[in-house]
């Protein structure tokens, strides 16, 4: 954390200069942005900044050796592996704790890791708003040697790769119900590909199919997929086609990669950033302190089935033959690194990463909070909480 940048920002903020940026925010976004926007920012200088992009490369490449990536074929449930699969995803996100250092200052720890997409639109934007509109000059939002224009086209090579944009779609479900929408509209505008909703999909043999607004036929040739699968199955969605087909159509992700690197990844990964994780059924006695460790299901999304210092019944609620797909991991004490006026707050700091030729950490997504957990229902009715960008600079 950046001490007079800190200090700066607080003494000169006011109601009415947030609510302005609430409302720049919706006006470019082209919709009300439906989750929580925090006060602030967050400030990091460019060290702390390396040692946190070094560690999501480094816990990347540990889930891209060839041991691992034998091991990672039991990580999908029943019938979920599709066919076509590439060398790597174009989308990693890995997720930090920002924690206190042991010797004094601050750490991090991984909390979860996805081989899929996140708001790369909309957090591009919130970070270059953000800078503009409090007058923060000499600080930037996109990682090193990462101007706006070259961030842009890194983005539409990994959505489009070497396809006609209009071939191309963002395939999501219900996307003008979901509170990602934002996202959608802006990385519509930011690099022009369409947002589509999966149902409208047409399936024809092995291919797809959407309409244009004049119910022209456009064949899909590649998905920018932001579809979750556990949300189609909980919610009993009716797609046209299936994940696991065998389709003439590229993904930016492909749908393995959500599950390869995963939450099921974290037991296998040995790095100074990761907690002990362990599977539910990996124990032969359950630790005394259970309230230390979290339980966490593999297969849920937003946080869903989370329980923060899991009881004895909580553990014992888990059927035995369900506890492959449960892991008990080493809580992670955040540290209340965000000097606020309403006290103390937590950072979470989210790595996104675009992978062409290598993989690129491009910015950090953060989120802030007070609560048990960082999810919107563990903080309402607080302040000086919620999602926001992470600037670096001096």
């Amino acid at each position: 954390m950046i001490p007079h940048r800190r200090l700066d920002f607080n003494a000169v903020f006011t109601t009415e200069k947030y609510e302005s940026f609430l409302r720049a925010l919706d006006e470019a976004s082209g919709t009300h942005v439906d989750f929580r926007i925090c006060e602030t920012p967050v400030f990091i200088d460019a060290e702390f900044e390396k040692r946190v992009y070094t560690a999501a490369l480094e816990i990347l490449a540990l889930t891209m050796t060839p041991e691992y990536h034998e091991i990672s074929e039991r990580s999908f449930p029943p019938g979920c592996k599709a066919p076509n699969e590439n060398a790597h995803p174009e989308f990693v996100q890995v997720d930090f704790a920002v924690t206190s250092a042991p010797g004094g200052g601050f750490g991090i720890k991984l909390i979860e890791l996805q081989g899929f997409p996140s708001l790369y639109g909309f957090q591009e934007m919130l970070g270059r708003m953000a800078i503009e509109h409090y007058g923060l000059e000499g600080l930037r939002h996109l990682a090193p040697g990462i101007s706006h224009e070259t961030y842009v086209e890194m983005l539409r090579r990994a959505v489009f790769g070497d396809h006609d944009p209009e071939s191309v779609v963002l395939l999501e479900v219900e996307p003008m119900k979901q509170k990602t929408l934002c996202d959608f509209l802006v990385t519509e505008r930011m690099i022009g590909v369409k947002t589509v909703d999966i149902t409208h999909v047409e399936k024809e043999g092995r291919s797809l199919y959407r309409h244009d607004a004049s119910g022209r036929r456009i064949p899909i040739r590649r998905i920018y997929n932001r579809a979750i699968i556990d949300e189609i199955t909980q919610k009993k969605i009716a797609v046209p086609f299936s994940f696991t087909d065998d389709l003439d159509v590229e993904w930016a992700c492909h749908p393995n990669w959500f599950y390869r690197i995963s939450k099921f990844s974290i037991p296998y990964l040995d790095h100074p950033a990761v907690p002990k994780t362990l599977f539910l059924d990996a124990f032969d006695a359950l630790p005394d302190d259970l309230e230390n460790s979290v339980l966490k299901p593999l297969y849920s999304f937003a946080g869903s089935g989370v329980i923060v210092s899991p009881t004895r019944a909580d553990v014992d609620a888990v059927p035995a033959d369900q506890r492959g797909a449960w892991l008990l991991q080493e809580k992670v004490e955040y540290a209340p690194a965000l000097l606020t006026p309403s006290g103390g707050t937590k950072v979470e700091l989210r790595v996104m990463i675009l992978w062409d030729k290598e993989p690129a950490p491009v910015m950090l997504l953060t989120r802030t909070g007070r609560g048990r957990m960082m999810g919107v229902d563990f903080n309402k009715n607080l302040d000086w909480v919620g999602a926001t960008c992470c600037l670096v600079g001096p």
